[in-house]
């Protein structure tokens, strides 16, 4: 297979099913060879990223990913997507493991959010414990000059029920918990855009239906840059690659 990527997902799967259906849908292929050449690495057995990042005498998620990955790079896939925004706790060690260039996946989404938002200076933060603890979106928001908000325990609590409670132990979506946490961030923390930091999440605004509030979904941008990589490559190899470097820039 020539002009391929690789996606690292299985953390949780839902939230991979999700990414790659999304993925098909806008690739709009009007026959089997317009859609997209990747390889699907659905590793479940991951071991969970925020029970570690929250306690590490807790198995470490870095082994399997890391071997994931190495594994990958023997087949030389154009670049790699990782789908799990807490699995970016490891992305320098894991960057620097491979040849291949790995995409980062709340990189891309902040840059998107300046783009969409340039004026908004408090943005609102929704995440598992592990991201928010490890600070993956909190400096890359930082970095823009913009003001990150977290809201409080009982919301960090709301958001942990509808990970754990309903995405990853039941594979569904609790409609009326996610448009409660988006509106309370909105009404009683005060933001106007509101940062998904959790592919549940963003399986969470796939199916919750629609709301008045603004979301940066990290999910549904990585299936866009993935998209537009995927296409740029099949145009030419240095079409791709200009692209890719452009993505690639700190």
């Amino acid at each position: 297979m020539r002009q391929f990527f690789t996606v690292i997902g299985g953390m949780g799967t839902p939230a991979t099913e999700s990414y790659v259906r999304l993925l098909n849908q806008r690739t709009h292929a009007h026959s089997d060879q317009e859609y997209l050449n990747y390889i699907l690495v659905n590793d479940a057995t991951v071991p969970d990223r925020t029970d570690y990042i929250l306690d590490h005498s807790k198995p470490s998620f870095y082994p399997d990913l890391l071997e994931d990955i190495q594994a990958q790079s023997l087949l030389n896939p154009e670049f790699i997507v990782i789908v799990c925004n807490t699995a970016h706790y490891f992305y320098d060690q894991l960057a620097d493991a491979t040849p291949i260039p790995l995409l980062h996946m709340p990189r891309l989404a902040i840059r998107d959010m300046c783009e969409r938002f340039p004026n908004e200076k408090r943005i609102g933060l929704i995440a598992t414990q592990g991201t928010i603890k490890d600070g993956i979106y909190s400096q890359e928001i930082e970095n823009t000059g913009r003001e990150v908000v977290l809201g409080d325990q009982a919301l960090q609590d709301m958001v942990t029920e509808l990970i754990y409670k309903y995405v990853k132990e039941r594979g569904e979506v609790n409609a009326e918990l996610y448009h409660r946490i988006l509106k309370r961030m909105h009404d009683d923390f005060h933001v106007n855009v509101i940062v998904l930091g959790c592919t549940e999440l963003s399986f969470a605004q796939e199916k919750a239906g629609d709301h008045p509030y603004h979301v940066i979904d990290a999910q549904s941008i990585i299936v866009d840059k993935t998209l537009a990589l995927g296409k740029a490559f099949r145009k030419s190899e240095a079409e791709g690659k200009a692209l890719l470097n452009r993505m690639m820039i700190r």
